[in-house]
């Protein structure tokens, strides 16, 4: 996982950030879809 996305993650979390962290999952997942992993 980048670490911009781990920071993002972490931000997200500490401002107890629901739609966001749902956003980052949904972009994770679809990334990782696209890499074949």
């Amino acid at each position: 996982m980048p670490v911009w996305f781990q920071n993002q993650m972490m931000r997200a979390f500490h401002q107890k950030d629901r739609y966001q962290i749902k956003l980052l999952n949904q972009c994770w997942f679809f990334y990782r879809e696209k890499q074949g992993l």
